[in-house]
């Protein structure tokens, strides 16, 4: 008879393969990824380029860019893009990142071959007409002005910048004034610049068949190699972490926003899968130390966590909440107290187990569709990461112990070598 106050045992996931990607070097220098799954008749093509934040000569220019792409192009107004997407059931989208920008294409597999005119309309030709652009400039502004109203994106904003420093694009703050002194020039020149499908990166993930790879490398392979180094010529020096504790004050706020962190390892680093075990333990899910302490047992906050933020110039840990403003100092040191439990006592084995568990069971989980796959396979390629990466975060997840734990916690998280950001009212 079955017990239903028996959990289920929990089988180890000893290891994972990502499905192998076949790789095609295109003439003009850009690479097309391809990852095969016929289950079900969708297909994903994203087209990735170097035009993130960390690309742009001046900022804003690279978020006004990628959401320009599809407000008109030589031969088509945004109001047809969008009703030649909506007649084959698709989605289009470009989304602009820290170091990345990627137009995004789903569709049915059959469809796939009468989009791509529209994909390369969208990218090649687009014309950034000025009254769209001022519209957008304009919404823009004001959602970042509602924005700033709050305690949590004012944290955000100030601690990034303390972290990797002003003059870092992981760090630059927005700027009203000189983002509304964007022209459309200005984005014209961007998208010449780093927009060239020589050189791209794309990515074909779902029920591909070989017309459909034929169809790709006809649209994206076109141009000569591109041998221009977007980064060379924007100076930027490495984060530089400075002034450790920063107050912002938010008038008549009745809860404070908390931001505590550091720089962190890369993906690359030796330590890396064992620091996601430490994570994890401290605030990297609903079970974790700091949701045990500070909000099911003092009850200062709905929810508080621990994550790492991997980039490709920079890795940042952050520990993040909000509470009410009376518990401000209150739940900083409970943070404190988590921190150095950690250093100073060995975890529990059966808490350390469920972390292991809860782990694996939730990377298995982020493999289920092809999509998902396709976006650990671009981690890879982004963050320079080796073939075993994946297999070898599963072996140090089980096999890191207590004492292992401990001494990453000595090495990495003493409340003296976090930044600490608070924005809440002047008397927290």
């Amino acid at each position: 008879m079955l017990n239903r106050l028996v959990a289920p045992p929990v089988q180890p996931l000893a290891s994972v393969t990502l499905p192998a990607a076949d790789v095609l070097l295109l003439p003009n220098g850009s690479r097309l990824h391809v990852l095969h799954n016929a289950a079900q008749p969708v297909v994903r093509l994203q087209v990735v380029f170097r035009a993130g934040k960390w690309y742009e000569p001046a900022p804003g220019i690279s978020l006004l860019t990628a959401r320009m792409l599809l407000e008109g192009t030589r031969t088509r107004t945004a109001r047809q893009i969008a009703d030649e997407v909506a007649f084959y059931g698709a989605s289009l989208e470009c989304e602009q990142g820290f170091d990345r920008a990627t137009l995004t294409l789903y569709c049915l597999t059959r469809h796939l071959e009468k989009l791509l005119p529209l994909v390369n309309d969208v990218l090649t030709e687009p014309t950034f007409p000025e009254p769209d652009l001022s519209l957008l400039k304009n919404r823009t502004i004001q959602n970042v002005r509602v924005e700033r109203q709050k305690t949590s994106y004012l944290a955000a904003e100030q601690f990034s910048r303390n972290l990797f420093g002003s003059a870092n694009p992981y760090g630059v703050v927005f700027d009203e004034d000189s983002f509304q002194a964007i022209q459309a020039s200005d984005v014209q020149r961007f998208h010449h610049q780093a927009y060239r499908l020589a050189g791209a990166e794309i990515f074909l993930c779902g029920d591909v068949e070989a017309q459909h790879i034929d169809q790709v490398q006809a649209m994206v392979g076109k141009g000569s190699i591109s041998t221009q180094d977007l980064s060379a010529s924007h100076g930027y020096t490495a984060p530089t972490a400075s002034l450790a504790h920063d107050y912002v004050t938010v008038a008549d706020s009745i809860q404070s926003s908390l931001r505590i962190g550091r720089l962190w390892p890369a993906p690359s680093h030796a330590d890396t899968h064992k620091l996601q075990v430490l994570t994890k333990i401290l605030g990297g899910y609903f079970g974790s130390r700091l949701m045990k302490n500070i909000r099911e047992d003092k009850g200062f906050t709905y929810g508080i966590y621990a994550s790492v933020g991997p980039r490709e110039h920079a890795t940042s840990f952050v520990i993040g909440t909000d509470v009410n403003a009376a518990s401000t100092q209150a739940t900083i040191t409970e943070v404190h107290h988590e921190l150095r439990k950690l250093q100073e006592e060995l975890i529990p084995a059966e808490e350390l187990k469920t972390v292991k568990n809860y782990m694996a069971g939730k990377f298995a989980n982020e493999l289920s569709t092809v999509f998902e796959q396709c976006d650990k396979y671009k981690s890879l390629v982004f963050l320079n990461l080796p073939p075993t990466y994946y297999t070898d975060f599963l072996h140090d997840v089980s096999s890191i112990d207590a004492a292992q734990v401990q001494h990453l916690a000595q090495q990495y998280l003493s409340p003296s070598d976090m930044l600490q950001v608070i924005a809440g009212p002047a008397s927290a």
